[in-house]
């Protein structure tokens, strides 16, 4: 890479750090919102669900309406809404208005993942796009891993708004690298708006989509109930293991990149897709024999659950980059994201409430990775006729 396309990821890469805390920060600040505000827990956890539909639900629809030629000045307006949105948030002493402004962050959160990973990749030489994008992945999920206790833990000594300030603060640190070394981007071409809904009937669009929502069910949804399932086997505290399974993140989203930029995309998601079935699988096995046994597949199961996303982005700009709306893709990526983690979460929730054993849940969740291998070999078997009847292509 060169020096500007180096600090502009990295910078993009600081933004989603930002952005991977306000994801999941706002769930451990519940307790503390709820007595601030004095409502019931059920309504504070509103907010979460009002960030994560507008992240999921609104991006896509927002990368959609912004023009082609805009998308530098998109990227600075989305991260500069997500600066004030947080911000606001710290300041309001409204439900209403904190709704309202977690609304509007998650919506900015989605839209600058998409123009961020895209711009990146646009002013990136050809053989480094997959360390771009895992660059950026990665600084997500540092600041899942890092950042979200981080910013608990400030709360804790100074109030909830604390870590929306940090998460403000550090939004705005990368808002202003951008401005001043964000390269001119690539001259691209104007997309209306009907070639942009053709990415619904692309099928190997949808076909991506549905193997990262197979993801998303098995390995967030089965994230939340990691808790149980380590109780269930005598374990008292379940904190080891969650370090475990986000520092096996961070490292895997870092270190796909190379392999990303050295192998095939869609034969790395089968591998991938295959290895997060396996470590789902064994895990209940291990957790039976050893609690020290079982932090092997549950730093597997971090490290290739976050990777996975490496590859997807990259395929999907590949993808659609003759239609000129890779970011629209990714936008949908990151909605089939936070769909599948919903899904996973609510069909776990039913299975135990049917009394199905916490274990059989982590096994079905493997399986359900596993049908995400049989999705990408269909994939690779379309990408091979298609290479056969045009060879020239």
């Amino acid at each position: 890479m060169t020096r500007g396309t180096h600090s502009t990821t990295y910078l993009v890469a600081i933004g989603a750090f930002a952005l991977g805390m306000a994801s999941y920060v706002t769930a451990g600040l519940i307790p503390m919102i709820q007595t601030d505000f004095a409502v019931s827990v059920s309504v504070a956890a509103q907010l979460v669900t009002a960030f994560t539909l507008a992240y999921g639900l609104g991006s896509p629809l927002c990368v959609a309406l912004l023009p082609a030629h805009r998308q530098r000045g998109g990227l600075f307006l989305m991260l500069g809404l997500f600066v004030i949105a947080n911000a606001a948030s710290a300041l309001t002493t409204s439900l209403a208005a904190l709704m309202a402004w977690r609304v509007l962050a998650g919506m900015a959160a989605g839209t600058y993942l998409a123009i961020g990973i895209a711009a990146a990749v646009g002013v990136a030489p050809a053989g480094a796009r997959g360390k771009t994008i895992s660059i950026i992945m990665g600084g997500m999920a540092s600041g899942t891993v890092l950042g979200v206790p981080l910013g608990l833990l400030l709360a804790e000594r100074w109030g909830w708004q604390a870590a929306l300030w940090l998460i403000a603060l550090i939004g705005l640190v990368a808002l202003i690298g951008l401005i001043f070394r964000l390269p001119p981007m690539p001259a691209t071409q104007v997309v209306p708006m009907r070639r942009k809904l053709s990415i619904l009937t692309d099928r190997r669009v949808i076909g991506l989509l549905g193997i990262s929502l197979l993801a998303a069910i098995a390995s967030l949804g089965m994230y939340t109930f990691i808790a149980p399932l380590i109780d269930v086997h005598g374990e008292r505290s379940v904190t080891p293991y969650l370090w475990v399974w986000g520092v096996g993140g961070v490292l895997g989203s870092f270190l796909i990149g190379t392999l990303v930029d050295r192998f095939s995309g869609p034969r790395l998601t089968f591998a991938i897709m295959l290895l997060l079935g396996i470590a789902l699988i064994a895990l209940p096995l291990l957790l039976g024999i050893s609690p020290w046994l079982a932090l092997i597949p549950i730093a597997l199961w971090g490290a290739v659950g976050w990777a996975l996303q490496v590859p997807q982005n990259n395929e999907l700009m590949k993808a659609r980059e003759s239609q000129g709306d890779g970011n629209l893709a990714v936008a949908l990526n990151e909605s089939a994201l936070y769909l599948g983690s919903a899904l996973g979460a609510s069909l776990g929730g039913l299975a135990l409430a049917l009394q199905m054993p916490v274990d059989a849940l982590s096994v079905t969740a493997g399986l359900v990775a596993l049908s995400g291998v049989g999705v990408q070999a269909w994939l690779m078997r379309q990408a091979r006729a298609r290479a056969v009847a045009c060879p020239d292509s």
